[in-house]
């Protein structure tokens, strides 16, 4: 048995404190230490990094100065002072130093002195108004969807080319090695493509559009390929208004998602495979707007529901970020593209799954 090699000599104080700051300071989870009164006395980089400001920004003030009335945050550092122990809670809302607000799971566990450690761990929960655009994920993909397109596509060109016209020379036996090529750069060609799809941060051309229409397509368009086989049942409310956007772009939005639903029902197994799309109109339904401005309406709802194993836990709260998939040979694109749509539509996406269900639903906003 080998055993580890851990020093004998015991830790110092200092040594101690060194490491317990070393441990904050490079820990994944955002995370502020709140002195007893009030004032913010250490922060780590995670911290700095979602806040967009250094200790010696965010430290101005109290820190209940920054929390709106009535705010869980609040109520949260005093339960754990209240019962000097550490205590969680799921789905607070965060507004805090003038960024837009966005959901998390946060814990508060008294120190001993009369300071707190808060920590927070911010979910993606729906994805809409101005949340998407401020992820640093989305905008490195698009820094990098804009340099792929630019720096691979020639080369590519090359090799293609070169390629083909080795297997138009080549002996019987060496022409599936030539179509291999061919058909890898083909692959790396379409990949670049949804890379650039990122890049391009121009404003969806918007007009009224009939979402039935829109599903009707999609409906063609899967019935006899990934969809084959499945019960494609829909549940339609004739009676909704027209949306505001870009046709073409809502059908790749919901070609995404029922291609998606197909492929999770095909998965069962089974001949029990089912994929629902549904429609209906939610009244006092309101999109997230950026800082300061109000709130904009989004009653159109679009559900589309499978059957299959469901969403893994360990995927929920990233599902919507670029190169998270499930899937053996997926790029992780799809889903990420799909929110980037949504939200340039003024539109929500969020979902709900559980083995046997999971359901994507899209809202957006209606023809006024």
């Amino acid at each position: 048995m080998i055993r580890p090699n851990v020093s004998k000599t015991p830790l110092s104080l200092q040594d101690k404190t060194n490491l317990r700051a070393n441990a904050f300071d490079l820990s994944p989870e955002p995370a502020l230490v709140i002195g007893a009164e009030g004032a913010i006395l250490a922060v780590n980089e995670a911290a700095e990094t979602l806040f967009g400001h250094g200790l010696s920004l965010l430290a101005r003030g109290r820190f209940r100065d920054a929390l709106p009335a009535g705010s869980s945050l609040v109520g949260l550092i005093d339960r754990a002072l209240h019962e000097d122990a550490r205590v969680r809670e799921r789905g607070l809302e965060i507004n805090l130093f003038g960024q837009p607000s966005f959901e998390a799971d946060a814990a508060a566990a008294p120190l001993g002195d009369g300071s707190v450690l808060l920590t927070l761990h911010p979910r993606l929960g729906p994805v809409g108004g101005d949340r998407l655009s401020d992820s640093a994920g989305l905008r490195s993909v698009v820094g990098l969807g804009r340099m792929l397109a630019h720096e691979i596509k020639n080369p590519l060109a090359g090799i293609r080319g070169a390629a083909q016209l080795l297997k138009s020379g080549a002996k019987a036996e060496d022409t599936p090695l030539a179509q291999l090529i061919v058909d890898e750069t083909d692959r790396i060609r379409r990949l670049v493509d949804k890379m650039e799809a990122f890049s391009d941060t121009a404003a969806p051309i918007r007009e009224p559009v009939n979402i039935h229409q829109v599903l009707d397509r999609v409906r063609a368009l899967v019935v006899n390929g990934v969809a084959d086989g499945l019960a494609l049942k829909e549940a339609y409310d004739p009676s909704l208004p027209p949306t505001y956007g870009d046709e073409d772009q809502l059908i790749q939005i919901f070609l995404n998602l029922v291609k998606n639903a197909a492929e999770a029902a095909h998965s069962r197994g089974d001949d029990r495979g089912e994929v629902q799309i549904s429609t209906a109109y939610r009244h006092g339904v309101r999109v997230r707007a950026a800082h300061g401005q109000t709130p904009k309406g989004a009653p159109l709802e679009i559900r589309i529901t499978d059957n299959g194993p469901g969403v893994a836990p360990h995927l929920r709260d990233h599902l919507f970020e670029p190169f998270v998939t499930s899937k053996t040979f997926g790029a992780g694109l799809g889903l990420a593209l799909v929110a980037k749509q949504v939200t340039a539509h003024g539109g929500l996406i969020d979902f709900e799954s559980e083995p046997g269900r999971t359901t994507f639903r899209v809202l957006l906003p209606i023809d006024l």
